[in-house]
């Protein structure tokens, strides 16, 4: 009887023991990502930024409770060497209120134009010019082209080798910030290395920002995007419906499907519309003679 209640209570302890071990591994290594999540992309804040809208963005995207945030890139004004530091220094304030939400930076022409401003990138963003991450069944590869509008040649090999090394993730995207594929992309011409590439190892969305307009392009069942502007200013008609707006992308992930939900700021910089990402083209709207999707509640 007493070697019986003896190995009873060895078992209890030892299940707590476990629990408790378990727990302090999770909080060290953290916790598995989930294969449903949601996550943010955000355009650029730069380019002429206009006061008060990558704050109310940030506002919105919190209220997502995203799983991260991915940024395409010109998130100081930058272009100047003396002054870069202050600027990353405002950034740093400015998202001091969402720290709880990892920050992905990819580097645009405004963040990186010396080897100062790669310096200063690097230190802020805490990520190499080119990196790649996971999160659950996803793998996200950002490459730099923040000062030549291609793809330089030790770009697309850290690429190649990135997704070889990650074939076995199911979802794959590409990002960089300037849409270096748009040409060709949008002339239908699939010879080229980035593309080449995306098919070969199954990458389902290549994204990118500089534009400041919502644009979506197919290519060989690759997803090609440009994403809105999060602050940086308009250009020319500056119409919703040519993709000329302030907002983000929330992107939802169930297993090996993504969809994506396009939101339009709320007041007083826009009017709080919410589309589906197939519901642009290369041009704007696809369908311009129907409503837009009911503003958000």
């Amino acid at each position: 009887m007493l070697d019986r209640l003896r190995i009873r209570y060895q078992f209890r302890h030892a299940l707590i023991f476990g629990g408790l071990l378990l727990a302090l591994l999770l909080c060290i290594w953290g916790a598995p990502a989930p294969d449903s999540f949601r996550f943010a992309i955000l355009g650029d804040r730069t380019g002429e930024a206009q006061a008060g809208v990558y704050e109310q963005v940030w506002k919105e995207v919190a209220a997502e409770t995203p799983a991260f945030v991915l940024s395409v890139g010109d998130t100081i004004q930058g272009m100047n060497d003396s002054s870069a530091e202050t600027e990353w220094r405002e950034i740093d304030r400015m998202l001091k209120p969402f720290r709880r939400y990892p920050l992905y930076l990819v580097p645009g022409n405004h963040d990186i134009w010396s080897p100062q401003s790669e310096r200063l990138f690097q230190q802020h963003a805490a990520h190499n010019v080119h990196y790649s991450f996971d999160y659950g069944q996803a793998h996200f590869t950002v490459l730099d082209n923040s000062r030549s509008d291609e793809l330089a040649a030790q770009e697309l090999a850290f690429l190649e080798a990135d997704l070889k090394a990650h074939a076995g993730q199911p979802l794959k995207m590409i990002v960089s910030h300037r849409p270096s594929w748009l040409v060709n992309v949008a002339l239908g011409n699939p010879r080229f290395a980035l593309h080449q590439l995306a098919r070969r190892y199954g990458v389902q969305y290549v994204i990118a920002g500089h534009l400041h307009q919502m644009l979506d392009l197919s290519l060989e069942g690759v997803t090609y995007v440009s994403m809105a502007s999060s602050g940086g200013h308009l250009r020319l008609s500056r119409a919703y419906e040519d993709g000329w707006f302030f907002g983000h992308a929330l992107v939802e992930v169930h297993g090996k499907s993504i969809e994506f939900s396009i939101r339009e700021l709320g007041s007083p910089y826009g009017e709080g519309r919410i589309t589906k990402l197939t519901d642009w083209g290369m041009a704007g709207l696809v369908k311009r003679d129907q409503p837009e999707s009911a503003p958000a509640k």
